[in-house]
């Protein structure tokens, strides 16, 4: 409306229609001519279907009432809507999965291969995703029956998709779901492409589920797009944006400050958001693990093909060598010390040792990769309004890549902070800390030391502060209390933790407020006796680490 109003200096809109035959052409279609080109607004029908109508905005108040203005609109438009249905025409002619072959002619990148390979590796993980219940079937959802071809498309001799598992459909949407990029239509409307895809797959008498998925596979697309739910769509989207992403950082190919050519935060937020809305709980260095499939051929044991690779990632971490590339007669081989991890494509590479020096750069770009994540996921909270601290000490234990689970943690700390509770034992944990951290005491020694006698003999009573109370174990009542306190709490934090139930893990760690205030007000850490003073020490770092169980409060403000 804006637009408009500014390309004329006395806006006069006006009515017009166009032949309803031209319906048939998809909706998108006819409203992207409308407001790109001609810079039209569409009409709806009482029903929300589009109808056969238009408004164009004039610049001049007609002594006609504007009829031959919105007659020449009619005409252009009707010129553009004659383009659109020949194009739709000719594309519904070719079956999508004849379309799909054209891709081997187009180059996705030069390092990555073709739109075909790319499709290929996609389509694997899809399935892979489904399978192994990544992507789990959402109740309510029903699989189609085998479709059938619609009589009056010509026959191709291209048999007819009869796969009725959400696997199957899974493969099937990712195989087709590139393919509308050489029809006529996404070459005249490249702003379509998975949209008219999706039109075509309907059309041509694929099951509703793949026809969505392709449509809807690029989504989102932002922050505020709807993010996709139906499993099958959920896998496709998924996958592509998983292999984009490690396709391009173990090329060497990473965004580099505002300079992002490929999107490649667009597609990390869209696998955040697809993740955390549809609660899909596997590790992220799991699922890049298997989307690796350009460069892996994964074993069928998950598990120990989880194990193996995790192992391998730790190992190249720390510079372990124990890993090689080896060759016999069936092709080339990853393996760590005597166990094969996985069988490479021996066509990419000329002899052992590049293959070797391609995956350490696979695998630094694997990563690089998940830090990539971790820091959108940080951006992507921080405009949600969550502190930044909050953020920090939820993410600074250790690299969880589990982002729902990380997102509870976030959820429940920033609750908890906030509260009377969270505020004290805030302060306990500082003041803990500070003393650990200028007596350079790390970690505990002896993390089940329990409180005994000070000293003995003469020289303990001698050096207790006056009024110092004693209990029968010899320490100060309030060492004790903190320490049957630690018992009890740790065991609740953890149970919570397991269930992943961080708020009930939050009110574990309240408990220890009132012993650890009382603890500091009566007991003298450093203590001139050493076994005293270390046995002290210990305990605080105990209660440090309790609290760390759930987030690093160092990183705290306040």
């Amino acid at each position: 409306m804006v637009e408009n109003a500014g390309l004329t200096e006395w806006p006069v809109p006006l009515l017009g229609k166009f032949d309803p035959d031209y319906l048939d052409v998809p909706r998108e279609v006819i409203v992207l001519t409308m407001r790109t080109n001609q810079k039209y607004f569409a009409c709806t029908g009482a029903d929300g279907g589009l109808a056969p109508a238009f408004v164009c905005t004039a610049n001049i108040a007609a002594n006609d009432g504007g009829m031959a203005i919105v007659e020449g609109n009619r005409r252009v438009l009707a010129a553009r809507l004659s383009d659109a249905r020949f194009f739709w025409e000719q594309d519904l002619k070719v079956p999508l999965a004849e379309q799909a072959v054209k891709l081997s002619g187009i180059v996705f990148h030069e390092k990555l291969g073709t739109v075909a390979d790319k499709v290929e590796r996609v389509a694997k993980l899809a399935r892979w995703l489904v399978e192994t219940g990544v992507v789990p079937a959402h109740a309510g959802i029903p699989v189609s029956e085998e479709p059938v071809e619609p009589a009056e498309l010509p026959s191709t001799g291209i048999p007819a998709f009869a796969g009725t598992t959400l696997a199957d459909l899974a493969e099937r949407a990712a195989r087709l779901a590139k393919a509308d990029l050489v029809t006529g239509m996404v070459g005249e409307f490249p702003e379509l492409q998975g949209v008219i895809g999706g039109y075509l797959a309907a059309a041509q008498g694929e099951p509703r589920e793949v026809s969505d998925a392709i449509r809807d596979h690029y989504k989102p697309v932002g922050q505020g797009d709807e993010v996709p739910t139906a499993p099958v769509t959920v896998a496709v989207s998924l996958a592509d944006k998983l292999d984009l992403l490690l396709g391009f950082f173990t090329a060497g190919e990473k965004p580099t400050g505002s300079r992002d050519p490929f999107a490649l935060r667009r597609a990390a937020l869209g696998v955040l958001q697809l993740t955390q809305t549809n609660e899909i709980r596997l590790e992220t260095r799991y699922i890049l693990s298997e989307s690796m499939g350009d460069f892996f051929e994964e074993k069928r044991d998950l598990r120990q093909s989880k194990y193996e690779l995790n192992r391998l990632i730790e190992s190249l971490r720390e510079g372990d060598t124990n890993y090689n590339v080896v060759e016999d007669s069936s092709g080339l081989y990853l393996t760590h010390g005597d166990k094969q991890i996985s069988r490479l494509d021996k066509s990419r590479f000329t002899d052992p040792a590049d293959a070797e020096a391609y995956v350490e750069r696979a695998w630094a770009g694997y990563s690089d990769l998940l830090d990539f994540f971790v820091e959108r996921l940080k951006v992507q909270q921080k405009t949600l309004g969550v502190r930044h601290d909050v953020i920090q000490a939820a993410f600074a234990l250790e690299k969880d890549d589990d982002f729902v689970r990380l997102l509870a943690r976030v959820t429940a700390l920033q609750a908890f902070v906030d509260t009377p509770d969270g505020t004290d034992l805030l302060t306990g944990y500082k003041r803990a800390a500070n003393i650990l951290a200028k007596e350079g005491w790390p970690n505990a020694r002896h993390p089940g030391l329990e409180p005994g006698p000070a000293f003995s003999g003469g020289d303990e009573e001698r050096r207790r502060v006056p009024g110092q109370a004693r209990d029968d174990a010899g320490g100060p009542p309030e060492e004790t209390a903190l320490l049957t306190a630690l018992g009890e709490t740790e065991t609740r934090a953890d149970a919570a933790i397991a269930a992943e139930d961080f708020t009930a893990a939050m009110a574990a760690l309240a408990s220890l407020r009132a012993p650890i205030d009382d603890f500091f007000e009566k007991v003298i850490v450093n203590d001139p006796d050493p076994t005293t003073r270390e046995r002290r020490l210990n305990l605080l770092a105990r209660f440090r680490d309790a609290v760390h169980r759930v987030a690093d409060f160092s990183k705290i403000e306040g």
